[in-house]
């Protein structure tokens, strides 16, 4: 038999971002991620996924960090590697959409502060909402690689993905990435969409997936077969539960074959004995719930991500309904029906189990509607891949309710000028406004925080120059 051709797959490390907001609430501090870099910078990965996604709150929030000296310190480090985003549409890092000056001015401060590869994503796949940060991300000459939110149900056709990813290569974008936020796509489906896609488009695929339902190496070692160009994993000590397969593994897999990735075990064991212990002090303070490390094959029955079933199960814990679960899991489908079957992402997850919930324990469906339901049902969060239930949105909204059809974000004026104005007493860096325009409150938080701090260094200075301490 002939040799194949070697074809090495390529390897995005999200140990630094996805992994430990998969696992433990992205609380993972620069200060742990610093004396590492070194090292992670001399593996040979395609890229470290390192910022945005859920890193900028939390770090602002949770440990009071600037999630810009984050990025830059990272930059100094990394040497060698490009250094990868995610970045939600139009809703940027934050949850709601901005104005096209905050989207186009965020990207170009990510790119100047260090960003090479943006990854953009839409919780609809509508490529409206995708459009600015793509155009911005082509200008800023970053790499733009759009994903596509990757779900089942009778409008995820592979005709669909496969007409999505032809649209998003005609949009600017350098390379597509298939989300498989739930662990929903099996081995054998992805050999069908993977090939489907590379007959389709030019540009390089790169596949994500999490390993919740317990079929992601599978499914990557047949996404690679079939021609996947990139693979996520996560060093092993935060890989494999709701996160993403093991680094280790998948290089281990394809040693000897054409997908060949090269890199070196012995320097990956030495990075995965660095963050073993972070792991195991995130087990022992209760960071890291065991639950999390687990198979859970009901993400597949019910095509409910991992993060979506426990929210389900504390919402109904506070109701004191935990016996009506299997009743809201039933009902998640109908009412993601009637919202146009949304691919369950952030925020449309949190949105249709919310309302499945108030429906089976209100004893009537649509008796309440929570304000982001009538939201979708308006148009606001963009179009939908099926038509919104025609009755049920007259019966939320009325008869005569204005639906938005055009993209969402041409009815926001620019805002980047009047957001300045509103912080302009704590902007230290020009970044500060993007900070203050995602997260309003935690950011004037922050900045309190921050001048406290250097109010602090500034006395300590000053006394040691008065003789106060000796020197």
């Amino acid at each position: 038999m002939a040799e194949m051709e070697k074809k090495p797959v390529k390897i995005t490390e999200t140990i630094l971002r996805d992994a430990h907001q998969s696992l433990i609430a992205t609380r993972m501090t620069t200060e742990q991620m610093l004396p590492i870099i070194d090292k992670m910078d001399k593996v040979g990965y395609h890229a470290v996924e390192c910022w945005g996604g859920a890193t900028f709150d939390a770090s602002l929030r949770f440990l009071k960090e600037d999630p810009w000296e984050r990025l830059r310190k990272f930059r100094d480090g990394f040497k060698n590697t490009k250094l990868q985003m995610l970045f939600r549409g139009q809703n940027i890092l934050g949850y709601r959409p901005y104005a096209d000056d905050v989207v186009e001015y965020f990207v170009q401060k990510s790119v100047a502060n260090g960003i090479d590869i943006i990854r953009i994503f839409d919780c609809l796949n509508d490529i409206r909402n995708l459009q600015t940060a793509v155009t911005a991300a082509n200008k800023e000459k970053a790499h733009a690689q759009v994903a596509m939110s990757y779900t089942l149900g009778d409008a995820y056709t592979l005709d669909y993905w496969v007409d999505l990813a032809k649209r998003i290569e005609d949009m600017g974008a350098n390379s597509i990435c298939v989300k498989d936020m739930a662990g929903l796509l099996c081995p054998y489906q992805a050999t069908e969409l993977v090939t489907a896609l590379k007959e389709a488009v030019d540009i390089p695929i790169e596949m994500h997936t999490h390993y919740t339902s317990g079929v992601a190496s599978m499914t990557y070692l047949k996404a690679v077969e079939a021609g996947a160009d990139i693979i996520d994993t996560a060093m092993s000590p935060f890989a494999l539960g709701t996160s993403q397969p093991a680094t280790e593994v998948m290089v281990e897999t394809f040693k000897g074959t054409p997908y060949d990735t090269g890199l070196d075990q012995q320097l990956l064991s030495e990075i995965a004995d660095y963050f073993r212990p972070i792991r195991d002090d995130a087990l022992e303070s209760g960071l890291l719930n065991p639950k999390n490390l687990g198979v859970n094959i009901k993400t597949l029955l019910y095509q409910v991500p991992g993060g979506m079933l426990s929210n389900l199960t504390s919402q109904l814990k506070e109701q004191g309904a935990e016996d009506r679960f299997y009743e809201v899991l039933e009902e998640v489908p109908r009412v993601r029906k009637d919202l146009g079957e949304p691919p369950l992402v952030t925020p449309s997850s949190q949105i249709v189990g919310t309302q499945a919930v108030l429906n089976v324990l209100m004893g009537e469906r649509y008796k309440v509607a929570t304000k982001e339901t009538k939201d979708i049902l308006a148009g606001k969060y963009g179009a939908t891949v099926k038509p919104v239930n025609p009755d049920l949105q007259k019966k939320i909204l009325g008869e005569n309710a204005e639906i938005i059809t055009c993209r969402p974000a041409d009815l926001i004026p620019n805002e980047l000028d009047t957001l300045r104005k509103e912080c302009e007493q704590w902007i230290q860096q020009d970044e500060d406004v993007l900070t203050y325009a995602l997260f309003p409150q935690v950011a004037v938080d922050f900045f309190k925080y921050r001048q406290a701090q250097q109010t602090k260094v500034d006395a300590t200075v000053a006394d040691t120059e008065n003789g106060a301490y000796p020197v």
